[in-house]
């Protein structure tokens, strides 16, 4: 089960830059905060760059006064220098006032802000998802949980279908928030399915798309659906074991594995028994398999490949991790595989152990 390694408010370090305006064409923070000294400095930095200030001020009375000039509303911190603690908050150019005490940050009050109560409403929905698959994240790495690995696994999956049901009824909900992006790009680390996050984000408004969390989206979605599941194939061509050039798209009409892999590679070595067994099984059934290794001297590979028995077909240009065909399909780890189909577009990718076979399975019939 993967590690979740996110936080539910703080992730990538997106920036903006301001410059100080007054008046209704920029932001005005009015604050009342008790617990602050007279005098301490208060000022609002970038969420994920500190050392982008928008405004600082000074608390008077009680009280303190930020203002500026915002591009969109977007992730800032509310920084209290003389307690050292800060408050995320998410507004564009709005008049808003926060209320609260310096001892308990996390509940100040934020009102006048229309991203701001998305921004609530967005944590109130997900923070309670997020700590139970952390907890089962946790349990699955104890002592208690090795032995329940299937059923935390099973679990965690029913957990994240419920979490992408309820992004779908939030954004549906929030077509023009530029809340929204922000929330597809946390979310987005739930799942694999680049088609399916390129969907939710086409379905915001032209605006919100076109928003720094909206562009930033873009690219990573351009990134992702490099050898993602239902795109099409990137054709290639790389030299084979005796020098001859091997073409990708020369498989067309049938069913190719494509197996990066690399004799000093023992997962690779460990798992590639399965991968042989699925080549015997299928191969008169439409199937091949077609190794990319990542190897940097011949006589490794070609060992290799004799003594695991890999009869099909192998090429390679020998640079390691700079193998062009693993560099142009973003492949940053092995074994990595991915099935195309006889139309030239990827059905399934990383099959490992029975998987495998049960994918072919289900494509080419078993009997």
């Amino acid at each position: 089960m993967k590690r979740l390694f996110f936080s539910i408010v703080l992730l990538s370090p997106f920036f903006l830059h301001a410059q100080n305006m007054n008046g209704n064409k920029g932001f005005l923070i009015t604050g009342t905060v008790t617990g602050l000294a007279e005098k301490s400095d208060v000022f609002l930095t970038d969420a994920n760059n500190a050392a982008d200030t928008l405004a600082r001020t000074m608390v008077q009375s009680g009280k303190f006064i930020l203002s500026g000039h915002v591009n969109e509303p977007n992730l800032y911190e509310i920084n209290f220098g003389a307690v050292k603690k800060k408050s995320v908050i998410f507004i564009g150019n709005d008049a808003v006032t926060v209320s609260g005490n310096a001892e308990d940050l996390k509940s100040l009050s934020v009102k006048g802000s229309s991203s701001q109560d998305d921004f609530m409403d967005f944590q109130n929905t997900f923070n309670p998802y997020i700590l139970q698959l952390n907890a089962l994240n946790q349990f699955a790495n104890s002592p208690e949980g090795m032995n329940k690995r299937d059923s935390i696994v099973n679990v965690s999956k029913g957990l994240i279908t419920s979490i992408l049901s309820a992004e779908d009824q939030f954004i549906q909900n929030k077509k023009s928030s530029y809340v929204s992006p922000f929330v597809l790009i946390v979310l987005s680390q739930l799942s694999d399915d680049v088609i399916a996050l390129e969907k939710r984000l086409s379905s915001l408004s032209p605006l919100v798309q076109n928003s720094f969390y909206g562009k930033y989206l873009q690219q990573q979605i351009a990134d992702k659906k490099v050898g993602a599941v239902g795109t099409d194939e990137i054709d290639f061509v790389q030299n084979d074991t005796t020098g001859k050039p091997v073409q990708l798209s020369s498989f067309k009409g049938k069913y190719v594995l494509v197996d990066f892999w690399a004799s000093w590679c023992h997962p690779c070595r460990m798992e590639n028994p399965n991968v042989v067994a699925a080549f015997n099984r299928f191969k008169n059934k439409n199937f091949t398999v077609l190794g990319v290794s990542l190897d940097k001297a011949r006589e490794p590979w070609l060992q290799a490949i004799k003594q695991d028995n890999l009869t099909w077909t192998h090429v390679s240009d020998l640079k390691f991790w700079n193998n062009d065909v693993a560099v142009k399909y973003h492949v940053q780890q092995i074994p990595q595989n991915m099935l195309i189909g006889p139309d030239g577009k990827i059905v399934a990718k990383n099959l490992r152990g029975a998987e495998l076979q049960d994918k072919l399975c289900e494509l080419l019939g078993c009997n």
